[in-house]
């Protein structure tokens, strides 16, 4: 698409999210979505339970979203290692790499044989019972080259059949051992100056959708600003320009790239009535917590921190 018609398309999205008024009915067990209180009250457990995470209101001029507390625009946690590329020359050929655990969400393959346990949440640097062999540096290509939308940010796609088509099929995601699950994810101690990169999270709420939408802006190990194709390499492959593009962050235009949320609501409805069916509940308080871990599965090398568990009473 070119970017004429990338701008286009984000200035409608733009309009109709400015036109999509707020939800103020809690539909959280019904179709797994937030209304902005929700979302602040899910961030203000975040933040109470991961220091890491931070509220931050608004650093552009006329960026304040009315239906947020001034101080609470988005969450942030900053300088999150990546120790790991998911493609490039440390690791096999993605298309050798990725496997569909039957449930539309691809994961990677650990070469061994059975049912999925998971998520591969991909804890820093490789274990070496598991170690592939090296991959060749020749014909691996080069990563997708984006366009940058030009215009309002970007915070829908096109509607209807086509967005079905467009983006990774999130819709059919459960997990039945969410709670047992949810563990501490272990940052490799040190990592190769080379290898090592930091990336700034931020999740905002997205009106139009009536969920979190995550935000990532990554740098170099001298610290300067990676452009998105980089970005990409730490993005499993089955993702890159699908579910994930390259967008401007909304509150203050830097170049990012960004999780689309069009799936993200019957994906949380999935995982609410999974508990359910086990006889417990996820909290609306916890629903960050089970967002970041579903969100990790897309970008598994960036270790970003969710260590509480989830409290799913009976």
């Amino acid at each position: 698409m070119s970017s004429f018609l990338q701008g286009l398309q984000s200035r409608a999205k733009d309009i109709r999210e400015t036109l999509t008024p707020a939800l103020s009915t809690s539909a959280f067990t019904s179709r797994g979505v937030l209304t902005p209180a929700q979302f602040v009250l899910a961030g203000d457990e975040l933040v109470a339970s991961c220091p890491t995470w931070q509220w931050s209101g608004a650093t552009g001029k006329g960026t304040t979203r009315g239906y947020l507390p001034p101080g609470k625009q988005f969450l942030v946690t900053r300088g999150v290692p990546s120790t790991s590329r998911c493609r490039g020359a440390d690791f096999l050929p993605q298309a050798a790499m990725m496997k569909d655990n039957g449930e539309g969400w691809m994961v990677e393959d650990d070469g061994v044989g059975g049912e999925d346990e998971g998520f591969d949440l991909c804890e820093g640097g490789e274990d070496p019972k598991k170690a592939p062999p090296a991959a060749s540096t020749g014909g691996g290509g080069d990563p997708p080259q984006p366009e940058v939308t030009e215009g309002p940010p970007s915070s829908a796609v096109q509607e209807g059949e086509d967005e079905d088509d467009e983006y990774a099929d999130m819709d059919d995601f459960t997990d039945p051992d969410l709670a047992d699950d949810l563990s501490s994810l272990a940052v490799s101690p040190s990592a190769p100056p080379a290898n090592l990169r930091r990336y700034d999270v931020m999740i905002s709420y997205d009106k139009y959708y009536q969920t979190p939408r995550v935000w990532l802006l990554g740098y170099s190990p001298s610290g300067s600003p990676l452009p998105g194709p980089s970005m990409f390499e730490d993005v499993m492959e089955d993702y890159v320009n699908r579910t994930v593009t390259v967008e401007r962050f909304p509150y203050t235009g830097e170049v990012v790239i960004s999780v689309h949320p069009c799936q993200h609501g019957n994906v949380m409805k999935n995982i609410v009535e999974n508990m359910r069916e086990g006889g417990g509940e996820v909290r609306v308080e916890s629903y960050m917590t089970v967002f970041l871990k579903f969100v990790s599965s897309i970008i598994p090398r960036i270790n970003y921190d969710f260590t509480q568990g989830v409290e799913a009473g009976k």
